[in-house]
């Protein structure tokens, strides 16, 4: 007699998962993957080793990071308030966080810009004490942190909401100060959530473009991100260089992704 599945359907199921996934994940890597050798072995390393493209790598990956850095501990911070607290216009503060992700990412580009250029309600204002931010790597880390700290917020409030309050009442009972108990309590239990939040946060500041584009000033060398020199190579009809472009991204953003992964998942069976 054979013996019927706990999990019913489960072959066509399974059978529509994986052509789905072929079809929008894997159809696309694969032919990222391929174009770039149209240029053979040695034109793929000049398209990515140009001086221009590196420094496009730089910046794109080193304000990512500096900007999931800084939404971190702001991050953590929005989503105690939000899950400890209860507060007139609370609902309206939760749905402002999700704003960045809502606003296309193109007026948020524009916004950001009005605010903080020269002439701008807050860069007006920066600008006698020497600060510029539009037009430079600041202006991309400005809006990089404006759009990935939602991934941060919404990664931990979960976590927050889980996370029992017997532990912290122990820890004062026994003397603990607020700060002791944040530091060996707190954040070794949110340790994971906030590496995944870094991680989220990480992801969306290295593809970005819209919010970028207006504040970056675009200078080859000093304010280009990379996903604009990709359209630049688009526009040239340098598809091969594109390609090679994106899969040098593709590539150090999931080795970056699968190291902080492992470490997330070693500090999780740590913490447990």
């Amino acid at each position: 007699m054979t013996r019927r599945s706990a999990l019913p359907g489960f072959g066509p199921a399974l059978t529509i998962t994986l052509v789905w996934v072929s079809l929008i994940v894997l159809l696309p890597l694969t032919s990222l993957a391929v174009r770039p050798w149209e240029l053979g072995l040695m034109g793929v390393w000049h398209s990515i080793t140009e001086p221009r493209v590196l420094a496009a790598l730089r910046l794109s990956f080193g304000a990512a990071a500096l900007a999931a850095v800084v939404n971190v501990p702001f991050g953590l911070l929005v989503a105690w308030v939000m899950v400890r607290y209860r507060f007139p216009g609370r609902r309206l503060a939760d749905s402002l966080i999700d704003m960045p992700l809502a606003l296309p990412t193109a007026v948020a580009g524009i916004a950001l810009t009005a605010l903080f250029a020269p002439k701008g309600w807050i860069g007006a204002w920066l600008l006698p004490l020497g600060i510029k931010v539009a037009y430079t790597p600041v202006g991309i880390m400005v809006a990089l942190v404006f759009v990935g700290l939602p991934f941060v917020v919404r990664t931990l409030e979960p976590v927050l909401m889980d996370l029992p309050l017997e532990a912290e009442e122990a820890a004062a009972t026994l003397g603990a100060t607020r700060a002791q108990t944040l530091r060996k309590v707190v954040i070794p239990a949110l340790a994971p959530a906030l590496l995944a939040g870094f991680a989220a946060a990480l992801a969306r500041g290295v593809g970005e473009y819209g919010s970028v584009i207006f504040i970056a000033g675009n200078m080859p060398m000093l304010s280009e991100i990379a996903p604009l020199l990709i359209v630049i190579r688009l526009e040239q009809l340098d598809y091969a260089g594109a390609a090679a472009l994106g899969l040098v991204m593709l590539l150090v953003s999931f080795s970056i992704l699968l190291l902080l992964n492992l470490l997330q998942k070693r500090m999780g069976v740590k913490i447990r």
